[in-house]
């Protein structure tokens, strides 16, 4: 017989293994974005247009919220995580404005 203990430990292992290999692509995903991020801001800096660009963020919350009801994750979550997102997107252009 299998100690019920031993195996919730593995199971739990193996969940914790999954987090912290998602939490990698996280990471390296946010920085892939935000070398994309960093070039347009200098694009940006460099035609004289504003840093940030609300028709667009709006149209990316809208379109996350979406990509979030489909995930079966709360759009507000999402939403949220898209402003946090934005806000140091618009911050690092404003610093290209400089």
């Amino acid at each position: 017989m299998i100690d019920p203990t031993a195996r919730a430990a593995r199971i739990l292992a193996g969940h914790r293994d999954s987090i912290d290999r998602l939490d990698a692509i996280l990471v390296y995903t946010l920085a892939e974005r935000f070398k994309h991020t960093q070039a347009v801001g200098r694009l940006k800096a460099e035609h004289d247009l504003p840093p940030s660009d609300p028709a667009r963020e709006e149209q990316q919350i809208a379109r996350l919220q979406r990509m979030a009801l489909e995930a079966d994750l709360d759009p507000e979550f999402a939403a949220k995580f898209l402003n946090f997102i934005i806000g140091e997107v618009i911050q690092h252009h404003e610093k290209h404005q400089k």
